[in-house]
């Protein structure tokens, strides 16, 4: 977090740098089958955020003594393209991805029936296209629709979302300027039929009476971003639906 923001950041109305009300989630796009040689594959898309996923398997385990004999394991791997910010950055995988990449396996991991793939891998390559704040979110949300488009059996679809405190006050969807000049950042996973949490971390300060405030939002959010989810993948698979039965019904 930075000391100052070079212009005032919430107007006097409470409206955000990009004309957001304090509540209010930026632009959400969705779109799930983008790789035709992916199991899986989705792209999300966070106002300026974008992030593309592909999943390959369950599939057989290379080198095969690493493979568990009661269940997969899922490996992920988070990265931000060079262009994807103004100064270009390394190709080369920096420490902060490889944390990230851990971060959203472990956000990933209470949602899948590992149990059901033993001695297999299930790899998510995550590629963070542009960035504008909240891509570990934008990840974690397009991880799991590809996941589901893959097939791998779920317990529920995860959605994440952050939530600041910008100039005293509480923000949904941080974007880059409020996460780098902003008091706090709160990233929040959840599987939201389960009312489940598989990921919460803070960076800054919040009182606790401000914590819960920004927790409770953050529900709100995945909320929110959970219902985009399920339209997008019933949006990819009804018409497959729809053409297998009528293709049974004329049978």
């Amino acid at each position: 977090m930075l000391s100052s923001a070079p212009t005032k950041l919430i107007s006097d109305d409470g409206r955000r740098a990009d004309g957001r009300r304090l509540d209010q989630l930026r632009e959400i796009k969705m779109e799930v089958s983008t790789l035709k040689n992916a199991d899986g594959s989705a792209c999300v898309a966070y106002g300026k955020t974008r992030v593309m996923v592909a999943v390959y398997g369950p599939r057989e385990l290379h080198p095969k003594h690493l493979a568990l004999p009661d269940r997969a394991i899922l490996r992920c791997r988070y990265h931000m393209a060079p262009f994807s910010v103004e100064v270009r950055k390394s190709p080369a995988p920096s420490r902060r991805e490889i944390e990230l990449s851990k971060v959203i396996r472990e956000a990933l991991e209470p949602a899948v029936f590992t149990e059901l793939y033993p001695r297999t891998s299930i790899d998510v390559f995550i590629e963070v296209l542009q960035a504008d704040g909240s891509t570990r979110c934008a990840s974690i949300t397009a991880a799991s629709l590809a996941l589901a488009d893959a097939g791998v059996a779920m317990r529920d679809l995860v959605a994440a979302v952050a939530v600041g405190k910008v100039e005293g006050k509480l923000v949904l969807d941080v974007m880059d300027v409020e996460d780098k000049y902003g008091e706090a950042d709160l990233p929040v996973a959840m599987m939201p039929s389960k009312k489940a949490v598989t990921l919460i971390q803070m960076d800054g300060q919040l009182t606790f009476e401000e914590f819960k405030e920004a927790f409770n939002l953050a529900v709100k959010g995945c909320n929110q971003i959970y219902d985009f989810q399920k339209e997008a993948l019933r949006r990819h698979f009804a018409p497959k639906i729809e053409e297998l039965e009528g293709g049974m019904s004329s049978g």
